[in-house]
């Protein structure tokens, strides 16, 4: 795995445990925080970590809150574990920019699973993979998003989905096919957060947002 680092926080040692090694059987670094506020130290002193888990429910400071602070100052990959079930709930932490949305209690293999998926997306770039249209550039390679020179800045998710609607362009993708090849597992939530992280994405890019079509009862198209 490269070394790579992981950080899990959550308040019950014994899912921490749990969680810990079925990651290190996969060869991660497994660092471990009890609380919101042990995880934001740890992430300052700490600016390698490659992924975070991150309980909803803890003590001192909870997953939403710790989710906005490390927000402030970082895009590692977030997955959100959590007991309850609501779809506000599943929708807000998207809004906050999580990468994944997981429900208590949930199968360790799947969650190393979807660990895996992430952070296999997040280091298979190529060397100089730069997409390009109109008055838009990413370049994978450095995570950048620029619109006319300036940088863009956006959540990892929201750059996964932005490249695949660009890798894709004029062809019309249905909200399924998007959930499965952007977050590459079979989804069964709510389609609509897909419309939340396209609003959030034509808002960042101001008038290259136009680029992306809205398909009426379907899904959406990317066109220059």
């Amino acid at each position: 795995m490269n070394e790579l680092k992981i950080l899990v926080v959550d308040d019950e040692a014994r899912m921490r445990k749990i969680v810990k090694d079925f990651l290190t059987a996969k060869d991660y670094i497994v660092l471990e925080a009890g609380n919101g506020e042990e995880a934001i130290d740890i992430m300052y002193k700490d600016n390698k970590i490659d992924l975070v888990l991150l309980d909803v429910m803890m003590p001192k400071m909870d997953g939403w809150e710790t989710c906005r602070e490390i927000r402030k100052f970082s895009k590692v990959p977030i997955i959100m574990l959590t007991a309850k079930s609501d779809e506000s709930d599943e929708l807000l932490g998207y809004e906050l920019g999580i990468d994944e949305y997981i429900t208590k209690p949930f199968s360790p293999k799947i969650l190393v699973a979807r660990v895996d998926a992430i952070l296999r997306r997040a280091n298979k770039l190529d060397a100089e993979s730069v997409l390009t249209a109109g008055d838009l550039v990413i370049n994978k390679t450095s995570h950048i998003v620029t619109v006319k020179g300036e940088p863009v800045e956006l959540s990892y998710k929201e750059f996964e989905l932005l490249c695949y609607f660009v890798e894709n362009k004029g062809i019309a993708l249905s909200r399924e096919k998007i959930l499965n090849c952007v977050w590459n597992y079979d989804y069964f939530g709510d389609a609509r957060t897909i419309d939340t992280h396209v609003k959030k994405i034509r808002s960042k890019l101001g008038e290259c947002g136009d680029y992306i079509k809205t398909i009426w009862g379907m899904g959406y198209k990317f066109e220059v």
